[in-house]
């Protein structure tokens, strides 16, 4: 087949390209540059320079074409946009789930609609599988999004949003191995770049910190820590979007370790609890009020909750968890609470292998029997929580 190939410059994009090529594909790769140099050059380093430098040497090893195609307008359009709003709303943004969904499969795909490719490539850790048996991939037949085989790299979290006409034109060669494995291959291929390490964090970033990033947008608006429990003043925030639910690092409270366990956007106030109280703010329900389903949406009975497992967040592990319809979404009760449900946050969906979809967990929580109800940014704090005073902003944000 004629394969367009997302390559990266990293070790799992340059190994895809080679099973491709060993498999008789003949493949022309493409580097996605949605760096935003102009502006946020202010904050560090380029990482697409190296990234790009990379990404020739692979492909001048390999004697495979590369082009360099710019889409920073369509990243700053479609996803970072979103992503400071999401941010700005007190929410937990995903901003790989987009850059995916719009950019990747989506602002890429219509820039080489008019050529002759069959299908895309990535390096991502997923697999694909028809799904009705005996028909060939080349007829672009319905098929499922299965995980990796490597539990720890699978990144169907991070494709759960792509629908058929994307995943149709997908492929994901490394979706069958461990990455022990692939870089066993990167050693094998003599890849210029077989001994870098993996990238971390939001694709576009790089080398800059996820705070300077948010703070270049939003900019400070100083507020108070609380304790939930008693409403005592504990410290000072710099503002609610630097943190969310979960979050223990970087309160800069002493004896802890405390942990956010909500938010009041309208107040400005950032709520946490101690360790030794945290087990009653722990959740076992929320809800999706739009899914998304990767193919026919499953058969969710309100009689008789379907057993299926979830992620809340990229993690090897998934929790299990019924699900019922609620309105036009559903409702997922957990069978273990969890601590770090985030209005924003993502959940996904899964039934043995297959990755069924997933959507946004719901801003307002569902407080279950013998727990503490507590504000987030659509709950608000009993009156004797409420600060009086308005926090002022001390550094002015952009959009």
């Amino acid at each position: 087949m004629r394969v367009a190939m997302l390559l990266s410059g990293g070790v799992d994009s340059s190994v895809a390209l080679r099973l491709l090529l060993e498999a008789g594909h003949q493949v022309t790769a493409f580097y996605l540059k949605i760096w935003l140099e102009d502006e946020l050059s202010h904050l560090g380093e380029c990482p697409w320079e190296d990234d790009l430098r990379y990404a020739r040497e692979v492909c001048h090893s390999a004697q495979v074409p590369l082009e360099v195609i710019p889409l920073q307008h369509e990243y700053h359009q479609r996803v970072v946009r979103w992503a400071v709003d999401e941010l700005r709303a007190g929410r937990t943004p995903s901003p790989d789930i987009l850059c995916n969904q719009h950019i990747k499969f989506g602002a890429f795909l219509d820039t080489v609609a008019t050529r002759p490719f069959d299908r895309v490539a990535s390096g991502h850790y997923a697999r694909l599988r028809p799904i009705s048996e005996g028909q060939d991939v080349e007829d672009n037949p319905p098929v499922e999004l299965l995980r990796g085989v490597d539990p720890v790299k699978d990144q169907t979290y991070f494709l759960f949003q792509l629908n058929q006409q994307q995943l149709q034109r997908c492929l994901f060669p490394l979706g069958g191995y461990h990455k022990s494995e692939v870089r066993r291959l990167a050693q094998r291929f003599d890849l210029p770049n077989r001994n870098r390490p993996d990238s971390q964090g939001i694709c576009f970033l790089g080398k800059i910190r996820y705070d300077d990033f948010v703070h270049s947008y939003l900019g400070e608006r100083r507020g108070e820590i609380r304790e939930i429990e008693s409403g005592r003043r504990l410290g000072q925030h710099r503002g609610y979007w630097f943190h969310t639910i979960g979050q223990r690092r970087g309160l800069g409270l002493g004896g802890g370790p405390w942990y956010v366990v909500a938010k009041d956007t309208g107040a400005n106030i950032v709520y946490a609890s101690h360790r030794n109280d945290l087990c009653r703010h722990r959740r076992t329900r929320f809800r999706l009020p739009a899914p998304h389903w990767i193919g026919a949406k499953p058969a969710i009975d309100a009689e008789g909750p379907s057993q299926l497992e979830v992620k809340i967040r990229h993690s090897p592990r998934t929790l299990a968890c019924h699900a019922r319809p609620f309105g036009d979404g559903l409702e997922i009760e957990l069978d273990v609470a969890d601590p770090g449900i985030a209005a924003g946050q993502v959940a996904v969906l899964y039934q043995d292998q297959r990755c069924l979809g997933g959507g946004m967990i719901a801003t307002e929580p569902i407080v279950t029997p013998g727990q503490t109800s507590h504000p987030n940014s659509s709950v608000r704090p009993t009156p004797s929580h409420r600060d009086p005073r308005s926090p002022s902003d001390t550094a002015s944000s952009k959009s």
